[in-house]
């Protein structure tokens, strides 16, 4: 059974930072891709960041790109995310995902976590 467990998140002032935390077990092989989906009040899920546990390869949405980043403790099995300066359109409840493959992640084809909710005061 995966179980995918985030933490982190909270309140953060624009141009301020956070960082989320996500432990994925239970997946029948170590190789697969994690990371974060979000989800704004009346908006729809979207995709903000991935990695691949086989070799870190990382993949962003435009609208993080420069600011977010995605990393990796393989021996902890546990994903980063840190978000550098935040813009109130950051805000929303983030989910941790797990995918079998790039084309499932970004698809939304994952396991999930409960979610936690970032907040950015402009």
């Amino acid at each position: 059974q995966v179980q995918v467990k985030e933490s982190g998140g909270g309140s953060a002032q624009a141009g301020g930072s956070l960082r989320l935390s996500c432990r994925v077990s239970g997946f029948a092989t170590s190789l697969y891709h994690m990371g974060w989906f979000r989800q704004a009040p009346g908006k729809e899920r979207e995709g903000v960041a991935s990695i691949y546990t086989g070799g870190g390869n990382t993949h962003y949405a435009n609208s993080v790109k420069g600011r977010f980043t995605v990393s990796q403790d393989s021996a902890k099995g546990t994903v980063y995310l840190q978000m550098n300066n935040l813009k109130p359109e950051d805000g929303g409840m983030y989910y941790c995902a797990a995918g079998r493959t790039f084309t499932d992640f970004w698809r939304a084809k994952n396991y999930w976590g409960q979610g936690t909710r970032v907040t950015v005061s402009s």
